[in-house]
């Protein structure tokens, strides 16, 4: 296209009536025009669309089309956002903000998913399907219970564990006056006090801080080595069940590798604590359900009051296939579908047991 035939174009289109509004451009939108952008929810139910979704369906919704990015339980893959869990870690060095812990109100949930996913491909989802999706992002934060449905209906009556904690903005009439004047160029304080270092406020690579305590620690040894001496037999403790002391350490390592598949869900070891799931130790030959301060769910903790123990047999059997073998379990894994793994991990569970 010729620039002369532009220019044609052009101010065949600004001598229209198209564009004879006060500045000379554009038009009135209409009607169906500012339906389609007027799709925001707000925290007092207002643009709600019609519909319901239940905690079951929006697990296999969320699998499908949020879990490559935010993980089965909304733990997050890689660097996208974490969504559930961080409950009590906001006054932390390293909140955990996540829906649970500090989003305000259900209606920032709905709207983001409504209006900006899936990731590639928005607004894509029908209104029961983003219903059913933000049922189970309530789930994963144990806000509601696995058979929770979600409607229009009762939507504004789900209250955020953190909406109390937020106020006004208040910066206009408390900050603004503070840096209004002339600014202090030199001699401004009488000393100066570190109040917050870069690895606390997250800026330095926790790699950088790590290597640094290394080289401070490591000492430049000039002399000859002395010859290694064998390192005497460990023996287990008086106290130490006997199917843990006779574990064979082979095995142990092979599970401890295997056990990866869950270390974003399940800590072991000194200092473990629950977190998407709960806290492992001392597992095997104990009630199902134990876990002090976890939310099981309600299938789980009726199969734990009824006698179920986690023994090698029933571990198996769940490690296997989690949902068949227990119901509506909060846990998403599809299983350890080959049996030397599921021997593996159970050996490395028994290392930790007391």
């Amino acid at each position: 296209m010729s620039k002369f035939l532009k220019a044609a174009i052009a101010a065949t289109l600004m001598s229209s009536p198209l564009y004879a509004a006060p500045l000379g451009l554009g038009r009135d939108a209409l009607p169906e025009e500012v339906a389609a952008w007027n799709i925001d929810v707000r925290p007092d139910g207002q643009g709600l669309p019609e519909g319901r979704g239940n905690v079951a369906d929006g697990e296999v919704i969320f699998s499908e089309n949020c879990a490559v990015c935010h993980g089965e339980f909304g733990e997050a893959v890689d660097r996208w956002p974490v969504l559930a869990g961080g409950q009590g870690s906001l006054k932390r060095d390293r909140p955990n903000k996540t829906i649970g812990s500090y989003w305000p109100y259900l209606s920032t949930v709905f709207d983001y998913v409504h209006r900006a996913m899936p990731f590639g491909n928005a607004q894509s989802l029908e209104p029961d399907q983003v219903y059913a999706i933000t049922a189970y992002l309530l789930y994963l934060n144990d806000i509601v219970e696995d058979d929770f449905e979600l409607s229009s209906d009762n939507f504004t009556a789900v209250q955020m564990p953190n909406a109390d904690a937020f106020y006004m903005d208040d910066r206009a009439e408390v900050e603004t006056a503070l840096f209004s004047g002339e600014a202090c160029m030199e001699n401004c304080k009488d000393t100066v006090e570190i109040t917050a270092r870069a690895e606390v406020v997250d800026v330095t690579p926790e790699e950088t801080a790590a290597n640094a305590a290394e080289g401070a620690a490591t000492e430049v040894v000039t002399t000859e080595a002395a010859p290694a001496e064998a390192a005497p037999a460990v023996e287990a403790p008086a106290d130490t069940p006997a199917e843990v002391a006779t574990l064979d350490p082979a095995l142990v390592a092979e599970g401890e590798n295997v056990f990866k598949k869950c270390k974003a869900c399940h800590q072991v070891g000194e200092g473990a604590k629950n977190r998407v799931g709960p806290a492992l130790n001392g597992i095997v030959g104990h009630a199902a359900a134990q876990a002090e301060g976890f939310k099981y769910s309600n299938t789980l903790s009726e199969m734990g009051a009824g006698g179920l123990v986690w023994d090698e047999a029933s571990l198996a059997a769940f490690l296997e296939n989690p949902k068949g073998y227990v119901e509506k379990t909060k846990m998403s894994f599809a299983g350890l579908k080959k049996a030397e793994d599921r021997t593996a991990v159970i050996a490395y569970l028994k290392s930790f047991s007391q």
